[in-house]
């Protein structure tokens, strides 16, 4: 739970409201007859109903902003409203029972009308309900705020993710490349041509279909990795390898981001030297429900620096749409990313 989204400045509605019920309420119910009490023990009879209104509204409280870390409107209303039912009611009966008994046990020389305390008690638990009401609907604001803010900012980088893959895949000399190669290969291996051909509609494809999705099953996302390699492996052959070390159960229980595997790919090949005697490998395997991109480090010579804005953007995608950030580990030798992933509720 973001402990940011349980700070509101409450202190002044506390000030105001908690000395208004603890002396509103026994006016209400009658429970402090008129010159009954010298005037002192009036002040200290009343000093006491506040404190009976100030723990009940501080132990709420702490209930109330306790269960906010195990339930919310958004994923399980039925199940908050039955805890917070459920919570102030076996918190606020009993307390208020004792507390009031004990009032006339220290002012009513132990005479209890058990009358008025049922009718304080029954009182004090609607306002309870009622504050509560308002505590909920201030933090159901702050909540609705944030998601929409959030959920603005995830759009904003998604369709940056989008533009950036769709730049990448329609780049000139990528598209100057790939048709040369189906052009080669519709004369020397129609077969592959034909492969080929498909494997090309596919990524794209995939690019629009996924375009407007957060997270996306691990399997469609290793598929398309498949797609995506396939055109690398049949330009490259054997100067490029990819090994996914990724168990049935990984593939459709969890979902990741969309479009993520190939970005890192993609960079993989961008800032690497590769041959057939010296071929760039790309291992994709699963650990602490993260997975786990590798490639050996083979830096190309005469390159120009890169921004590392595909990475930065993928790290605030990861933020955004699962909590966990993108981790990052280079060595000397080795370039392995760290992408989190979610298990499907």
């Amino acid at each position: 739970m973001n402990r940011e989204k349980d700070q509101i400045n409450d202190i002044g509605f506390r000030l105001i409201l908690i000395p208004f019920f603890g002396i509103a309420i026994p006016l209400f119910t009658r429970m402090i007859p008129p010159g009954s009490l010298s005037h002192w023990a009036l002040k200290l009879a009343y000093g006491y109903t506040i404190g009976i209104a100030f723990v009940i509204w501080q132990g709420n409280r702490y209930l109330l902003f306790s269960l906010r870390s195990y339930f919310d409107w958004f994923n399980k209303p039925v199940r908050k409203i039955i805890a917070l039912l459920l919570a102030v009611s076996f918190f606020t009966i009993p307390v208020s029972f004792v507390l009031l008994i004990g009032w006339y046990h220290l002012f009513n020389r132990g005479l209890v009308n058990w009358e008025v305390v049922q009718t304080s008690t029954l009182i004090i638990m609607i306002c309870v309900v009622f504050i509560t009401h308002v505590y909920e609907t201030v933090f159901l604001v702050k909540d609705s705020e944030s998601e929409m803010l959030k959920n603005a900012q995830l759009e904003k980088l998604m369709a940056q993710a989008e533009l950036q893959a769709l730049k990448s895949q329609i780049d000139p000399h990528f598209m100057f490349n790939s048709l040369n190669t189906l052009t080669w290969l519709i004369e020397e291996a129609p077969e592959k041509a034909k492969i080929f051909n498909e494997h090309l509609a596919d990524v794209y494809r995939y690019i629009l279909q996924n375009r407007s999705r957060d997270l996306v099953m691990v399997s469609e996302e290793i598929h398309f990795l498949y797609d995506y390699f396939s055109l690398l492996k049949i330009r490259y052959e054997d100067a490029v390898r990819l090994t996914v070390e990724l168990d049935e159960p990984v593939t459709g229980q969890y979902m990741m981001l969309p479009i993520s595997l190939q970005v890192l790919a993609e960079n993989a090949f961008k800032h690497n030297e590769f041959s057939a005697m010296a071929p760039l490998a790309i291992t994709v395997s699963f650990e602490d429900e993260r997975i786990i991109v590798h490639n050996p480090i083979s830096k190309k010579q005469n390159v120009k620096g890169s921004s590392g804005v595909g990475l930065l953007n993928l790290d605030e995608r990861c933020k955004l749409a699962t909590g966990v950030p993108l981790e990052v580990a280079i060595t000397k030798t080795d370039f392995t990313v760290f992408l989190p992933v979610l298990p499907i509720n």
